[in-house]
């Protein structure tokens, strides 16, 4: 299975803003956003495209054109921040943050989710989809944790480096599983 991956455009937020799962909506500068990725992608053809459930995806994914039917799944989501959705990065209590921060991979924000899961809700959707497109090419329109998690898979790569990946907002980026060895294609196009 070939596996292209778009980050979701930029958002309607405050810059320093944690929103994780929250359902923030797209830009005002959607619409050039999105010229430029239909860029990228022309001449591409996909079997099948996923997307997260939140709308900052689904209506990127929907307004790509590339497919009539587009499959929304609750693993695609972002991670979930719990307690620190929609706060302030600085209002964030600093030993909390400290102490996530050197371990996000097992820890969670409270009431939140670890990377270590986020990462498991990507595997389980990766094993369900190579089962289900072999051979195909499919486009999963997600979030940026959740492509650094998927190339950290890819790399075998542990979850502690995940933030010295930088996803641009509606980049690309490839990873190929077939072969005997997933194999990342590129990253940020």
């Amino acid at each position: 299975m070939k596996l292209t991956l778009m980050r979701h455009s930029t958002l309607q937020i405050a810059e320093g803003i944690c929103y994780g799962q929250s359902d923030v909506d797209v830009s005002a500068n959607f619409l050039n956003e999105l010229a430029l990725v239909k860029q990228k992608l022309a001449g591409e053809q996909f079997d099948a495209v996923y997307a997260s459930p939140l709308q900052r995806c689904s209506k990127l994914a929907q307004a790509l054109g590339v497919t009539e039917y587009i499959v929304h799944d609750e693993r695609l989501k972002e991670l979930h921040f719990g307690d620190w959705e929609m706060q302030a990065w600085n209002d964030i209590p600093r030993d909390m943050f400290d102490d996530w921060a050197q371990d996000y991979a097992t820890l969670a924000p409270p009431n939140g989710e670890t990377f270590a899961q986020l990462q498991q809700r990507g595997l389980d959707f990766l094993n369900e989809a190579q089962q289900q497109h072999a051979n195909q090419h499919v486009l999963v329109v997600t979030h940026g944790g959740m492509i650094r998690a998927l190339i950290a898979h890819a790399l075998n790569m542990q979850l502690k480096g995940l933030f010295r990946l930088h996803i641009d907002y509606v980049s690309l980026t490839g990873l190929d599983f077939s072969g005997s060895l997933p194999k990342v294609s590129f990253v940020n196009r």
